[in-house]
């Protein structure tokens, strides 16, 4: 089971008392903030929850998973995770 945008936002609105409209505008706006700065390379903590931030990734040789032929992956970037305590304990404990 997972939760859709149009349920987190029911469920934020619900918690913090917040109309519908004002916690799609919250989560919009968390969302911007969020991509903006890993874009930049800025790395994004909330204690206890998660640190998201980018990541260099060295060009490489892969294989065509069809032909098996080699090719050749540029370098480029990736996003890191990183789960926080209080997420982890959570999940751990259910």
């Amino acid at each position: 089971m997972s939760v859709n945008r149009t349920e987190l936002i029911a469920a934020i609105a619900e918690r913090a008392n917040l109309t519908k409209t004002e916690a799609e505008a919250f989560l919009s706006a968390f969302q911007d903030v969020l991509v903006e700065n890993v874009a930049k390379g800025e790395a994004v903590k909330i204690t206890g929850l998660m640190g998201i931030e980018r990541v260099e990734r060295a060009a490489r040789t892969g294989r065509n998973p069809r032909t098996g032929e080699e090719i050749q992956i540029p370098a480029g970037y990736g996003v890191k995770l990183t789960v926080g305590s209080t997420l982890k304990k959570a999940v751990a404990n259910n």
